[in-house]
């Protein structure tokens, strides 16, 4: 097997693959071995038919396809591993030559890892954290510990009011006529939570539990039924149930309730502590981020479609599998957004490229800054991976390859470059727009 490599414009190169005619006549000859049990003759039972009766009567190439189709992966792995340049994209496949007794060559039009020009990635100004904790945000924490703590009471000496949880049923009417999708029964909605149309939860403010209530409403211009946007609807509601919540008191009762302290003032202190920690891990977070986007822009580099066409498949992948561990399927997922494959690929290619970017821009400083990682710190990201995964380090380590370790290298130099950038950035006060 041979390959010859023809570069081409926006980083993309053309293979040219050369497999010999002995390989060929090899994969032609175990097309045949494969389907001639399922090819018929007459005067031969089946199976029995030389190959040479059934290239006659259907013609020299019947076994062509499936011969290519058994060498292509083989050869042209074993030209990635000749080839001395970095692909990046799945390759787009071409037969240029493709008949019993000589060679068998195609082409494989791949894009190839762009060269990154680094601009300033030292001394970034990035935006200035506020990691002062308000009161408002203690208030706010001791709000949610409240209501995982509240009762629900049942309430029916008043109407409905604003905030209360009722449960009622309705039908909605377009031109007096009843609609699709427009009645529910037994129906839980809380009172000022805007999960239906604007105007409707409002309107159900006084009614009493029993009686009918008309709900006039317009739906929005852009509802996703596109037969109801923009019309007039009047939904008739009969609320059967009205509840409320009982938050219980801010007192050291409470304190001693929800936490391992004994006043209120001493769990506020924690609360505000513990938010403390959070904003000065997001802070950390957010520098990282802005000095890493800030050395990207200063960055050139020419980004091939084929290897954006790849990040983006590789991120549907990935959400597809996501989907499935939920229990949707991809086609399902599709069906109830209301969206096409095209068009989700269409959403995620922002986001790809900018992966795409980053990570040239990181393998490149960390090149800059000669970033050498030691096997002892991969003895030690191995480690913490056994004890994640409850394994034996030595036996983790035995089950990675070479590649495998070679990638965690190169992951652990990209995160020391983000380390660097990040330190030294130049924290500045954000401006008011």
């Amino acid at each position: 097997m041979s390959v010859a490599v023809e570069k081409l414009e926006k980083n993309m190169a053309k293979l040219t693959i050369e497999v010999s005619a002995e390989e060929l006549e090899k994969a032609i000859q175990g097309a045949y071995q494969k389907q001639k049990n399922r090819i018929n003759i007459p005067g031969f039972r089946k199976g029995k038919a030389p190959r040479k009766m059934i290239e006659k009567m259907y013609g020299a190439g019947v076994f062509y396809e499936d011969a290519a189709n058994a060498l292509i992966p083989e050869a042209y792995s074993k030209a990635l591993d000749e080839c001395e340049e970095t692909i990046v994209s799945q390759p787009s496949i071409a037969v240029t030559q493709l008949e019993s007794g000589k060679p068998f060559i195609f082409t494989a039009e791949v894009a190839l890892k762009p060269e990154v020009t680094l601009g300033e990635y030292k001394g970034l100004e990035v935006p200035k954290a506020d990691l002062e904790v308000t009161e408002e945000e203690i208030a706010g924490e001791l709000r949610k510990e409240q209501e995982e703590n509240s009762r629900v009471l049942d309430v029916d000496d008043r109407a409905v009011a604003d905030g209360d949880k009722v449960t009622l049923d309705f039908e909605g009417f377009v031109d007096g006529e009843a609609f699709d999708g427009g009645k529910g029964t037994d129906y839980p909605l809380t009172i000022g939570s805007g999960s239906f149309i604007p105007g409707f939860e409002e309107q159900l403010v006084g009614a009493n539990i029993g009686e009918e209530k008309e709900v006039n409403v317009t739906f929005p211009e852009d509802y996703q039924a596109a037969e109801l946007a923009g019309k007039p609807a009047v939904f008739k509601c009969t609320v059967k149930k009205i509840e409320v919540k009982e938050l219980p008191e801010l007192d050291d009762e409470f304190a001693k309730d929800v936490s391992e302290f004994d006043t209120l003032e001493e769990y506020k202190a924690d609360i505000k502590k513990n938010l403390e920690e959070k904003k000065a891990d997001a802070a950390k977070r957010a520098k990282e981020d802005a000095a890493v986007d800030a050395a990207v822009a200063n960055a050139t580099m020419e980004i091939p479609d084929a290897m954006l066409d790849t990040q983006v498949n590789q991120m549907i992948d990935d959400f597809a599998r996501r989907m499935q561990s939920q229990g949707l399927t991809m086609d399902q997922y599709l069906q109830f957004t209301g969206t096409t494959l095209a068009s989700l690929q269409e959403q995620m290619k922002p986001q790809a490229l900018k992966r795409i970017q980053t990570r040239l821009v990181l393998e490149k400083i960390a090149e800059a800054e000669a970033i050498e990682i030691a096997d002892e710190k991969i003895d030690e990201e191995i480690a913490k991976m056994a004890e994640m995964y409850k394994m034996e380090a030595d036996k983790l380590k035995e089950m990675l390859g070479d590649a495998e370790k070679e990638q965690m290298k190169k992951d652990m130099a990209v995160q020391e470059a983000v380390t660097i950038l990040a330190e030294a950035a130049k924290e500045v006060e954000k401006t008011e727009e």
